[in-house]
């Protein structure tokens, strides 16, 4: 059975993931968009911390995890976002529903694998730029698309409580920016689209280690480095006058001007580690710490005099505990209880100004009874930006919820 839904939820989420639009940030218009991946919903409900070595969990940041699964493991997750962006002036509402990723781990004694699709990044921004004075220039901009990774992990148990993985990730995707301007009172304009294909692939190491500090305690780590990867963007751009209404664009009233030609960019190399201590199947605390470098994502469509990038940073503290979990009389006891706090600066500067994002993350892992599977379900509330130096604020809300569905595959059957 989780054969068949592994298989028809693979072919929905490729059709999906194409076709969804996964943010309204006006701050998706700089370098391949809106980083919407964040992790699994049981790493981003603890802050986005994943340093221990689970058995029934797929971690996709570490690599190296992959060799710690005992069941085949199929797990999938979406959300629910709400935001509210402001600044000095005026705010807005807007509302999405996303498919955040879609993966499945196969344990193979001391070798691990697992493969899966992780749509990356999304542009969806529309921004209009009025005036009330006739002949003065408005205009209007607004875009869709993203970045999709497609990846294959593999890792290996060196000794009980060290292992060591590798990934490698395809990148692909594409995106479409249009803007028009017009003079108020006139009903000419121009229209320029363009259009960028990404492709590119790139690396990701990881290891893991634990041990034990007393009979309970137990002392978890985590590290992963991603190389900088390549991205070829083979662009084209159409701009074309044509007649409008309100700046609407009604049609094309001559020839367009178009040309194609491809570029270059470089995304970010990143280093995280985590560390933790718990008790086995009881609680966790931990921290962990991202730092990325500045890479090189400007495309010719995104240029802007008035932005710069900065190395990424993301500190992430949080944990889980579970009462008893192996408890019979009581379901409550048996859920797993998670929390987290996470502080990010983006690597973004706007207006001299560096767009952070932080926030309070919440869960819950709901066991399904009568096997090893659950459902995650996932909180997250904070800000992005600021509306200093005229910029945009984003007060978020973000409901989560994933299945992680566990099952036992290549079992050779026995005859008594």
């Amino acid at each position: 059975m989780i054969k068949k839904i592994i298989s028809s939820l693979f072919l929905l989420f490729s059709i999906v993931s194409f076709a969804q639009e996964g943010t309204s940030s006006p701050y998706s218009f700089y370098g391949i968009g809106d980083v919407r991946y964040k992790g699994t919903i049981e790493s981003r409900s603890m802050g986005g911390i994943q340093v221990e070595q689970d058995s029934i969990h797929i971690n996709l940041d570490n690599p190296a995890s992959y060799s710690n699964l005992k069941l085949t493991t199929f797990t999938v997750g979406g959300g629910y976002n709400m935001t509210t962006l402001k600044n000095n002036v005026s705010s807005e509402k807007a509302k999405r529903v996303t498919f955040d990723y879609l993966a499945v781990g196969l344990p193979m004694g001391k070798l691990g694998v697992g493969f899966g699709l992780i749509p990356y990044s999304s542009v969806g921004y529309k921004i209009n730029s009025y005036t009330t004075e006739v002949g003065q220039t408005s205009s209007r901009d607004f875009a869709t698309g993203g970045l999709t990774k497609a990846f294959f992990s593999a890792s290996y148990k060196l000794v009980p409580d060290f292992t060591l993985g590798a990934t490698v990730e395809y990148n692909f995707g594409s995106v479409e920016t249009t803007n028009i301007n017009f003079v108020n009172g006139v009903n000419i304009g121009t229209r320029e689209i363009n259009k960028a294909d990404y492709s590119g692939v790139n690396f990701n190491f990881g290891a893991m280690y634990q041990t034990k500090l007393n009979k309970k305690l137990n002392l978890y780590s985590s590290l992963s480095y991603k190389l900088e990867g390549k991205l070829a963007s083979d662009n084209l751009r159409n701009i074309v006058v044509v007649s409008t209404s309100n700046g609407v664009d009604i049609s094309a009233v001559e020839t367009p001007y178009e040309e194609s030609f491809r570029t270059k960019l470089t995304l970010p190399s990143e280093v995280r580690f985590g560390v933790g201590i718990g008790e086995s199947k009881k609680w966790l605390v931990g921290a962990q710490y991202v730092m990325a470098s500045e890479g090189n994502l400007v495309n010719t469509y995104n240029v802007s005099s008035n932005v710069s990038y900065e190395k990424g940073l993301k500190y992430s503290v949080g944990g889980y505990f579970i009462p008893n979990y192996n408890s019979f009389s009581s379901y409550a006891k048996r859920i797993v209880y998670r929390a987290g706090l996470k502080y990010e600066q983006t690597g973004l500067i706007v207006n001299s100004e560096s767009i952070k994002d932080q926030g309070v993350t919440l869960g819950l892992g709901l066991p399904i009874t009568g096997s090893f599977s659950n459902v995650n379900l996932g909180f997250e509330f904070g800000k992005r930006g600021t509306t200093n130096a005229g910029l945009v604020q984003e007060n978020y809300l973000k409901f989560s919820v994933g299945l992680s569905l566990n099952d036992r595959w290549f079992v050779k059957r026995k005859i008594d």
